[in-house]
């Protein structure tokens, strides 16, 4: 049964129905402000370093213990950044016990693809030459940033990286070419995304490359050889079959892959944790995969 809070959260999301669409610039900015809508939650911004062409923001969790988060924001690529999502990424790292790097990557139409897929790689390079060791790095997004930590994975299999321990995909995006047939049947259920809105969004991102691209939409790609996955989604998301298609390219490759699907749940409704008690439950669950990932369960 869903919590009280869930109508509030609802009721809230449609007054920002506007932000939805639009040209970019705007959206970035209301975006990065949206989370001040749950007043102060107590996570000022860390320490910002350089990785390649872009930046990143080290958030540290009191509770950590030699573990490493890379975290890869949603936002259909064009949005988003680690100031709209450091409410969430601080949790997840506090529930997975690591040290979080929340990617600034770039992001369209100034650096389409694969710019971003280019940041990911290099962050997470950048921090096994750090010395972190890749059975203790997870990697995490939500939306398009599931599906750039996916894609992020097969690049770095593909050169012969050692792979990080496990990522956790929250409503992926995984297919940019949007041809999941819940784009029809949960349209009227999907309180947050439009899918022409998306379709736009690929374009800016793709700048016409094919939207089947592994690189760009992993739920086409061979996923053989990934870590563990988690894949989270809401039962009412246009997106729920992009999270299954990827979960079908996970078992089919032989990557062991958990699939959650949250009864009455929206698109990245862990955002939404400071008032909405399944946000937090789920980022806990998250949490708890990674940490059994990475080899040790906190107490």
């Amino acid at each position: 049964m869903a919590s009280p809070e869930l109508e509030l959260v609802r009721e809230l999301i449609e007054l920002n129905w506007h932000t939805r669409n639009g040209e970019v610039e705007p959206r970035r900015i209301a975006y990065d402000r949206a989370q001040e809508a749950f007043g102060d939650l107590g996570v000022p911004p860390g320490e910002v370093v350089t990785v390649g062409h872009c930046t990143a923001e080290w958030v540290r969790p009191a509770r950590r213990d030699g573990r490493t988060l890379l975290y890869l924001h949603g936002g259909s690529y064009a949005l988003g950044s680690p100031q709209s999502h450091r409410h969430l990424s601080s949790a997840l790292g506090e529930a997975a016990g690591a040290a979080v790097l929340a990617l600034h990557y770039r992001r369209p139409p100034e650096s389409p693809f694969p710019a971003a897929l280019e940041d990911a790689v290099a962050a997470y390079r950048m921090l096994l030459e750090q010395g972190c060791p890749p059975g203790r790095i997870t990697l995490a997004g939500d939306s398009a940033g599931a599906g750039l930590a996916v894609a992020a994975l097969q690049a770095l299999r593909d050169a012969g990286t050692p792979l990080p321990a496990a990522a956790v995909c929250i409503s992926p995006w995984a297919d940019l070419a949007c041809e999941g047939a819940s784009h029809t049947t949960r349209k009227a259920r999907e309180i947050l995304l439009d899918t022409e809105d998306l379709r736009r969004m690929a374009e800016r991102y793709l700048a016409g490359t094919d939207p089947r691209h592994p690189l760009a939409s992993p739920a086409h790609g061979d996923l053989t050889g990934l870590p563990p996955l988690l894949i989270q989604v809401g039962s009412e998301e246009v997106l729920h079959d992009d999270a299954r298609a990827l979960e079908r390219a996970a078992l089919k490759a032989g990557v062991p892959v958990t699939f959650e699907e949250w009864p009455e749940m929206f698109h990245v409704w862990h955002w939404y944790h400071p008032v909405l008690p399944e946000g937090r439950r789920a980022i806990e669950a998250a949490g708890a995969f990674l940490r059994t990932a990475t080899g040790e369960v906190l107490k």
